[in-house]
């Protein structure tokens, strides 16, 4: 079977489609009719298919908002307008990820090891945190080392922008929500202004065409849950936090081309440095970085053999995150055409882009088991980029 989900949820259904009539999909391309479709598809299955069956699955498809047509797209600016009118985007995943009562919440953190108590002298300020998005059952201890260690920096801040991976938008988006995040410790507040002078640079339809991936995408609301905490813990005001999704970057690997060839990034990276010039600015980068073995598409398990090379190839890579050197980063991923799956490809390379050369320490690193067998792993850290 093949299950069909849509990210946005615009409708509450989930279609399951059977192995023998998956590949009916590859034809609904929007280049043909669905008599044709009909006629391909049963060329291709090598016996002449029923008419009622391909009009159901088409049907099937439309009333669960799949097909990319004028219906989709009224549920879809629908969808937008409902979210645009709400005051703050709610927290997605509180009571199902994570306490949605700060108490609890607390206890969460302290049980991970992060304590108030132990604050780190204020001697040294970083630009940057590198912290995993992913649940907090699995990576709890590397957020709570790396968000203890940041909080001199973290309450210094004037400014945050959290760089968070889009797992659902276009290969290169840049996508911005006008909407403050709420966590269960209250309001980050947003900077209306900041965020029209990026989406200015992009082109406006581009920055918000898909706003509703911030609606459910939880890369950026982990990261802001824990910011929120380091606040609430020293009783300080939170300043503006301006979230920023950024798609895959694949398809330049794939293309032979280069993320600075992109004139959209190029507007967005000079206008935001622009912005941030001369104020205490904090860039956290909310990713994950391997994701390997059987549980996504290897034909092996991750043996202590392929976890000690693994473990190689990640401290290889954060040596040059540390440096701030994001040619080399993108360079290194790219020669080997991602075959690691770094979640926060993305995000890191920009985050690199906007901080320049940085002076970085590596807090932690850890593999977290991805099945239940343990022959997956996705592999987190925690940095700090001076």
């Amino acid at each position: 079977m093949w299950l069909l989900r849509d990210p946005w949820e615009l409708s509450e259904q989930r279609l399951v489609v059977p192995h023998a009539l998956a590949p009916l999909l590859h034809f609904c391309d929007g280049t043909r009719t669905i008599e044709s479709i009909r006629e391909e598809f049963s060329a291709y299955a090598g016996e002449d298919v029923p008419a009622e069956i391909v009009h159901d699955a088409i049907d099937a498809l439309d009333a669960a908002f799949l097909l990319e047509n004028a219906r989709s797209q009224a549920m879809i600016q629908s969808a937008l307008a409902q979210y645009r009118t709400q005051p703050f985007r709610p927290p997605a995943l509180a009571n199902r990820s994570y306490p949605q009562r700060p108490g609890d919440l607390n206890a969460l953190f302290q049980g991970f090891g992060f304590s108030n108590g132990s604050t780190p002298q204020a001697n040294r300020l970083f630009r940057g945190i590198i912290s995993p998005h992913i649940d907090y059952p699995r990576g709890g201890t590397v957020y709570a080392q790396v968000w203890q260690r940041a909080i001199p920096s973290i309450l210094a801040a004037d400014l945050v922008i959290i760089l968070g991976t889009d797992h659902n938008g276009r290969p290169g988006s840049i996508t911005l929500t006008q909407l403050p995040y709420a966590t269960p410790f209250g309001l980050l507040p947003s900077d209306p202004a900041l965020v029209q002078a990026l989406a200015a640079a992009v082109g406006e339809e581009n920055a918000f065409a898909e706003e509703l991936n911030h609606r459910g995408e939880h890369s950026i609301e982990l990261s802001a849950v824990w910011l929120h905490y380091v606040y609430d813990q020293f009783g300080k005001k939170p300043p503006p936090m301006v979230p920023v999704l950024i798609g895959s970057f694949h398809h330049h690997i794939v293309n032979d081309s280069h993320p600075s060839q992109d004139p959209a990034l190029s507007r967005f990276l000079n206008v935001l440095q622009g912005e941030i010039a001369g104020r205490q600015a904090l860039i956290v980068a909310s990713v994950d970085l391997a994701h390997v073995g059987p549980n996504f598409g290897d034909p092996f398990d991750m043996d202590a053999e392929r976890r000690a090379r693994l473990t190689a190839e990640d401290n290889a890579l954060m040596e040059i995150i540390a440096q701030g050197n994001a040619a080399s980063f993108y360079g290194r991923i790219a020669s080997i055409e991602d075959r690691n799956r770094i979640c926060g490809f993305s995000p890191l390379y920009v985050m690199l882009r906007i901080l320049g050369e940085t002076d970085g320490i590596k807090v932690a690193y850890q593999h977290c088991p991805a099945d239940t067998a343990n022959t997956s792993l996705v592999s987190i850290c925690g940095l700090l980029l001076q």
